[in-house]
């Protein structure tokens, strides 16, 4: 077993601190008004029908997270001793449950059933946030942050229902997609295949483009598939990377360092 060193708090620390503080500080103090959902959001360009199920390219374009989902809840089965195994567990339970909330939601697009679209989203992002903390800095991390950083996730969904407003959702979004490649840059290398990350960060970003294209990927397919249907197989490629990395990976001989 390896074991931990302590380590001091430094210019990383910080710049990992402010790098999640700052987004947050500028979606309520500095962009100031609330966030509204755009209206035009449950439009989309692929709205057929099959087998009885409207929306049906962008419903079960979802199945690619439930395989993902699974065979990730898998291998934390299999690797109870694996460092931050709660957290990466929680991640992949949160992908498995896209395809049921995205599904859902797709199957009849409307707020209410997007906030089933969104709780599992924000359960898998809060998972590899913890994930990549306890990992990085401290295991001991994993323990202290889990279930607050579950808590906020959910409430950030419960805040938009609620009041109409975005930006606690659009930060627990973004902020693990900024401490990605910050952690991998910065701090030491522990494990191998730890480049895995940003290429799960490169095909979410390429969702996420796919998603803005709705139409125009739907017209140059020739109606075979939609940039929101295709943002669905994109997206799930990223959590197939993270347990690429995670099946791959061998232990270096750095410690991980504890909690002071």
């Amino acid at each position: 077993m390896i074991t931990e060193t302590r380590r001091r708090f430094g210019w990383r620390e910080c710049g990992l601190i402010a790098l999640i503080l700052v987004p947050l500080l500028y979606l309520y103090l500095i962009h100031g008004a609330p966030v509204a959902q755009d209206r035009g959001y449950h439009v989309f360009a692929d709205a057929r029908t099959c087998l009885g199920l409207r929306n049906f390219g962008n419903v079960a374009s979802n199945i690619a997270f439930l395989a993902v989902g699974v065979l990730g809840i898998l291998w934390c089965c299999k690797s109870p001793e694996a460092p931050a195994t709660r957290s990466w567990l929680v991640f992949f339970a949160g992908v498995a449950l896209v395809f049921a909330g995205s599904g859902h939601y797709h199957a009849a697009p409307n707020d209410d059933t997007l906030v089933w679209d969104r709780l599992p989203m924000t359960i898998a992002f809060m998972g590899l946030f913890v994930a990549l903390l306890s990992e990085h800095l401290a295991s001991a991390l994993e323990r202290k942050l889990l279930l607050p950083a579950l808590a906020v996730g959910i409430a950030s969904v419960i805040l938009w229902r609620v009041l109409g407003d975005l930006r606690m959702y659009i930060w627990v979004q973004l902020t693990p997609l900024l401490v990605i490649p910050y952690v991998v840059t910065v701090f030491p290398v522990r494990h191998s295949h730890g480049h895995y990350l940003m290429y799960g960060v490169g095909f979410y970003a390429l969702a996420k483009i796919a998603e803005h294209f709705d139409y125009d990927i739907f017209l140059l397919t020739g109606n075979m598939i939609s940039g929101h249907s295709l943002k669905h197989l994109l997206a799930a490629v990223a959590p197939l990377y993270v347990l690429l990395m995670l099946r791959r990976r061998s232990q270096s001989l750095t410690p991980v360092a504890s909690s002071q």
